[in-house]
């Protein structure tokens, strides 16, 4: 018989790997909370017309599509089929899609139910998403991402109080980061100044890879787009621009003088970190010229997140979207936002042993079960156990002691409780310490306090 399997880049989780998730995931919803963001969710399935598009002509491509409901191969007709246009082919036989992130699905939100909500709106989600990528270290098919974003506000305090989150959430998680900032209209300007300005998607596309494939491939690939060499000679030395944030933005004025896009851009960082230096921030902020997001929706301020100490892709990143929603038809609707990695965040914990003992969300107390009369009295103090807040459970059969000591001491629950035959004729209750294997005689009404 065939074992059974999961997809490649999806994972199964255990107990403990889940309680260390919750403990990321509850670590950056409290900060969320801190700053006024509010909880939504939106459907795992979105309709592909709501998908397609938004992502670039790379990102069409890393969506999951579902297949029609019955017979999906009725609308095809046999020149399709010989056609073998894929493209074409999806739009008769696939409808609907997994999401891709949570930013194009909270924007078709906004849209759909702009008559109940107040602006500027401030919501959070953590769900999964699901890319049909090529699964590797650090990288996975269905992942978590925990984003907050702002809508119908221009305001660049929404940017600072992002940077803010971002930083308040690493701390907490006591990662050390890199917070990386790049503005997408200072992209465009350099893209106007090297006269290849109808190429600026081609152009972030392959900057953004710079750490990953190097600087020749992403000339290359520049190139294999169509953009000249002169103007890929041009790009070097700005991207390559050394010095603090001030002066790397003085060196920017100078290349971007003629372009009135790219010195707005300026302008919008200067502003950024004007507010942000005045701001106890634990975590470094610096301007990267080379991050561009390959995603086609950002407009503005663009961020991306870097860990110190371990070798890994950005762990957190968003932007400035200035009209997401007018594709949707709501225009003039500036958003931004920014997106935690879960999954990548998890990684990086496990790999400096930093999850915190109290991540776990394991059982504390097990009553020992003695049998029918015994478990009765036992079910009722571990429903006063219970109610006090302390996790605990009892086991369900009466097996052999050492079976259940030993149940015990596998799912390491520190705290067992003893309600037999002796403890029930002298009205008292045996609690045994696991750890250090220690055990007293206390009355039921006392028990709780031993756990505390």
């Amino acid at each position: 018989m065939q074992q059974p399997s999961i997809p490649k880049g999806t994972r199964d989780f255990s107990p403990e790997e889940m309680a260390n998730r919750n403990y990321i995931f509850d670590t950056i919803k409290r900060v969320f909370q801190l700053f006024g963001f509010r909880q939504i969710e939106t459907p795992a399935v979105e309709n592909l017309s709501t998908l397609m598009g938004k992502y670039g002509e790379e990102g069409d491509k890393l969506l999951f599509k579902i297949l029609n409901s019955g017979d999906f191969t009725s609308a095809v007709d046999a020149a399709d089929w010989d056609s073998k246009n894929s493209n074409k082919l999806t739009t008769k036989i696939a409808e609907k899609g997994l999401r891709y992130d949570l930013t194009v699905p909270f924007a078709r939100y906004v849209v759909q139910h702009r008559d109940q909500i107040t602006f500027p709106f401030k919501r959070f989600q953590i769900q999964p998403v699901w890319r049909a990528d090529r699964p590797q270290k650090g990288r996975y098919r269905e992942f978590y991402q925990c984003d907050a974003d702002v809508v119908g506000s221009d305001s660049l305090l929404n940017e600072v109080e992002l940077l803010q989150m971002v930083d308040d959430v690493f701390h907490r998680l006591k990662i050390k980061v890199t917070i990386k900032l790049n503005n997408r209209k200072i992209l465009s300007g350099i893209a106007q100044i090297i006269g290849a300005e109808e190429k600026i998607t081609d152009i972030t596309v392959a900057i953004d890879k710079l750490d990953k494939i190097g600087l020749e491939n992403v000339n290359a690939e520049m190139i294999s787009k169509g953009i000249e060499q002169t103007a890929i000679n041009q790009l070097q030395p700005i991207l390559l621009l050394k010095g603090d944030n001030h002066e790397k933005l003085e060196q920017l004025k100078s290349v971007l003088a003629n372009s009135t896009v790219g010195m707005n851009g300026i302008t919008e960082l200067e502003t950024i970190f004007k507010w942000i230096e005045e701001l106890p921030l634990y975590n470094s902020i610096e301007l990267d010229l080379t991050l561009a997001r390959g995603l086609n929706y950002y407009t503005g301020a663009i961020i991306e997140v870097k860990a110190n100490d371990v070798q890994i892709g950005s762990i957190s990143g968003g932007g400035r979207y200035d009209n997401l929603t007018g594709v949707f038809g709501l225009n003039n609707v500036s958003g931004v936002g920014v997106s935690f990695g879960a999954d990548r965040i998890y990684d990086v914990l496990q790999r400096l042993n930093a999850f915190p003992e109290t991540a776990s969300e394991n059982t504390s107390v097990l009553f020992l079960n003695f049998g029918e009369k015994e478990q009765s009295r036992a079910m009722s103090l571990l429903h006063r156990v219970r109610q006090s807040g302390i996790n605990a459970e009892i086991y369900p059969e009466s097996a052999k002691i050492k079976k259940q000591m030993t149940y015990a001491n596998q799912k390491n629950i520190p705290w067992v409780v003893i309600l037999g035959e002796n403890e029930m004729n002298q009205g008292v209750v045996t609690v045994k310490n696991m750890i250090n294997g220690e055990q007293r005689t206390v009355p039921p009404e006392e028990v709780i306090q031993c756990f505390i």
